[in-house]
């Protein structure tokens, strides 16, 4: 069953998204079920992206998904909150000009991958070829091709490994195109 019947996107009977018409969909995408997608501002969602089962994307600020990223399942995208610190309270059922909301951005580059139940805070670019474990919480930006638990860098992923391996599946895919 394909849901919402997206071009080049496959979804479930079980997938939510809201507001609809504010995303920007690549092809060869999976969302899959219990996905849920709040989207009252730009979301752009790039080629060969999957969103893993129980992940969210809420807020209403904006998301970029580059081409081949990923969300693991319970990924939590937070692209808008309350800060507390100042003068704001309250919850959605009081009036914003009550609440002191803080709406950003998150940026997930091309190769990157978010780990299971991990949390992304507004205003994070995830850059190129990063890799989040499992579990994280990411309150600010990372550097390329590192791999993460929350903002710790652990190490490095092996980039040549990753593009020259990327070349063979465009090549494959050319000649599958040809055939």
């Amino acid at each position: 069953m394909d849901k919402y019947n997206i071009p080049g996107v496959k979804t479930f009977e079980y997938t939510k998204i809201v507001g609809l018409e504010n995303i920007e969909f690549g092809k060869n995408i999976i969302i899959d079920d219990f996905v849920f997608i709040y989207a009252t501002n730009k979301i752009k969602i790039g080629n060969y992206v999957h969103i893993a089962s129980f992940s969210s994307i809420t807020g209403g600020g904006t998301l970029i998904m580059e081409d081949y990223s990923g969300l693991a399942s319970g990924v939590r995208l937070i692209i808008g909150s309350e800060d507390f610190r100042d003068w704001g309270f309250g919850n959605p059922t009081i009036n914003e000009k009550y609440r002191n909301v803080k709406r950003g951005t998150i940026h997930i580059g091309k190769f990157s991958i978010i780990g299971a139940n991990s949390v992304v805070l507004p205003d994070v670019t995830i850059p190129e070829g990063v890799a989040v474990g499992a579990g994280s919480v990411v309150t600010r930006s990372l550097e390329s091709w590192g791999i993460y638990v929350g903002n710790k860098k652990i190490g490095e992923r092996n980039k040549e490994r990753v593009l020259k391996n990327y070349e063979k599946f465009l090549l494959e895919n050319e000649k599958k195109k040809n055939e």
